[in-house]
């Protein structure tokens, strides 16, 4: 089968890979459909990524559809399924407690184990979530948009909250649909007017805030000088992310979605007398997967807007260098590996 390689950093290349054997009892060999480009993918094209080691196949938003599955399964040959692409281990703490997004011995396909830039994957049987009525394309946005949905239900802020949503990128885009879903007031801040603009005209949140040295003002102004009752941060910006504690009401909670490797500082005196509350949101469960599905479903999100780039497995090799430095109008971009 082909797959699209990264060898080292800066470089991609088309390979030749041996087909996946007959699925193991549990396992289910799949046909790639579609595969969304992450931030995640450029960081590891440009060797920016901490924890990767070369050569590696890229790719963890997927829709697929099963070609076999092995013994003790039941999904039918045929059957276009979601992937969730967090391999955990079933006995942590984690695990144990119902949380296998945050396992401690997690393995992310395209990160920890070659991923989906390719014809074909093996997956278990608990990672796939049938698609439903969702066209292949539209399946292949599902994981990323999850991971905003799982930021919003871990924020446990209740509707008519007035919610900001820092960073206007895929992330920051998808948290900002399902603050919305949720009944928040949502309000979005990015450095880019453009990004703000897209947001407005495109998926219809007219209330942005251009980053600048008057930020903190206009978010008095935007408060009456409370402060936003919710926060989420999807910047992976250091600054950003300590920056964004003085935007918190009083009583109110911050939300970090992207995660950064440096130490976070904030005012000690500033968290405690507003009372906030600071979460980690990482990853994304069954629950926020299947919400995701029903949301796309019923209409609340508008797949098409986000979708700007489309490319396919063998033009991957120019078309993702491309984009990794030409970012301008670029939201998400899809490459098409097996036919609709």
């Amino acid at each position: 089968m082909k797959a699209v390689l990264c060898p080292e950093p800066g470089r991609l290349e088309i390979v030749d890979r041996s087909r996946p054997a007959a699925p193991a009892a549990g396992w289910v060999r799949l046909a790639v459909s579609h595969v969304g480009i992450c931030g995640t993918d450029y960081h590891i094209f440009e060797g920016k990524h901490p924890f990767l080691e070369y050569p590696r196949v890229m790719g963890h938003e997927i829709s697929a559809k099963v070609i076999e599955a092995g013994p003790e399964t039941s999904l039918a040959p045929g059957t276009l399924v979601v992937v969730n692409p967090y391999l955990s281990c079933g006995s942590c703490v984690a695990c144990r407690s119902g949380k296998p997004n945050c396992c401690t011995a997690i393995r992310v396909l395209g990160v920890h184990t070659d991923g989906a830039f390719c014809e074909e994957i093996t997956m278990p049987e608990g990672n796939l979530y049938p698609a439903q009525d969702l066209s292949p394309e539209a399946a292949a946005t599902v994981e990323f948009l999850a991971i905003g949905a799982h930021a919003v239900r871990r924020s446990t802020a209740a509707p008519g909250a007035r919610s900001l949503v820092i960073g206007a990128g895929p992330i920051g885009l998808g948290t900002a649909l399902f603050s919305r879903i949720a009944g928040h007031d949502v309000t979005l801040l990015d450095t880019s007017a453009e990004r703000l603009a897209f947001a407005r005209d495109r998926l219809g949140f007219p209330h942005g805030v251009v980053a600048d040295r008057d930020t903190e003002r206009a978010i008095a102004e935007a408060t009456n000088g409370d402060g936003f009752d919710v926060v989420f941060d999807a910047t992976g910006n250091t600054t950003s992310m300590e920056r964004s504690f003085a935007y918190v009401a009083h009583g109110g909670t911050l939300v970090f979605v992207s995660v950064v490797k440096d130490d976070i500082r904030f005012s000690d005196p500033e968290f405690h007398k507003r009372e906030m509350t600071l979460v980690a949101s990482r990853n994304a469960t069954r629950a926020d997967f299947d919400h995701v599905i029903a949301s796309i479903r019923d209409g609340l999100v508008p797949v098409d807007a986000l979708i700007t780039h489309r490319t396919t497995l063998a033009e991957a090799v120019n078309d993702l260098p491309r984009w990794a430095h030409e970012k301008g109008g670029l939201v998400k971009a899809v490459i098409t590996v097996g036919a609709a």
